[in-house]
């Protein structure tokens, strides 16, 4: 089985990481923070010939969801004209009372109120497997209370949201911030991942964990 491709889409007003994963050649994938545009996402998508599996979120802010609805609705209509199982949307378990409350998400503020409510909820070290990758759950309090980041160990990759970012971290000041879990979690979370671990945030450019561990002003 080939190595699992990571593609990405910038998307809506704070310049959000969508990032999408597939295997070359399969014709299925897992999209990550459906930023917002959830139908140009699908679009994209089926143009290229892959097909969404599931929806994977590592926190609940409004520029990182307000694209599920759209996405999901899309790919589930899809799905159920050719009789297929709708896809689910997965999220920390700690993140349950921020996605559905479009004020502690920051939604309603932002003038676009928007909630989500997750088919399953995941815990901290837990392992799945959708469209044939297999990724680890790591809970990262801090930027918000059920953060979380997704490892891919066998491809040295990891999904890291708003928790860690090139040269800086996830800002605190939201409801459920809070800087002091934040580092803490970035230090015993992730900095105990090999250096060569490449990471990819929620903005901006990747980086490595090794770079991070040298360079990062927030942590080191």
């Amino acid at each position: 089985m080939g190595s699992v491709k990571i593609g990405r889409m910038v998307l809506g007003v704070a310049s959000t990481n969508t990032y999408f994963l597939y295997r070359e050649g399969d014709g299925s994938c897992i999209v990550i923070d459906p930023a917002d545009q959830g139908t140009a996402i699908y679009a994209n998508l089926f143009k290229n010939d892959l097909k969404v599996e599931g929806i994977l979120l590592t926190h609940g802010h409004f520029d990182h969801i307000w694209g599920v609805s759209a996405l999901k609705g899309a790919v589930n209509r899809e799905r159920a004209e050719k009789g297929l199982e709708p896809i689910k949307v997965y999220a920390l378990d700690a993140e349950k009372p921020l996605l559905e409350s479009a004020r502690l998400n920051v939604s309603e503020s932002a003038g676009r109120a928007c909630t989500v409510s997750a088919d399953e909820f995941l815990k901290d070290g837990q392992e799945l497997t959708i469209a044939g990758i297999t990724l680890k759950v790591i809970a990262t309090p801090g930027h918000t209370a059920g953060g979380c980041c997704y490892y891919l160990e066998e491809d040295g990759l990891l999904i890291s949201g708003d928790t860690l970012f090139q040269d800086s971290v996830g800002r605190t000041d939201l409801p459920t911030g809070s800087m002091s879990t934040l580092i803490r979690s970035i230090r015993e979370k992730l900095f105990c991942l090999p250096d060569d671990v490449k990471v990819y945030p929620g903005h901006g450019g990747a980086t490595t964990i090794g770079y991070e561990k040298e360079n990062n002003p927030f942590c080191v």
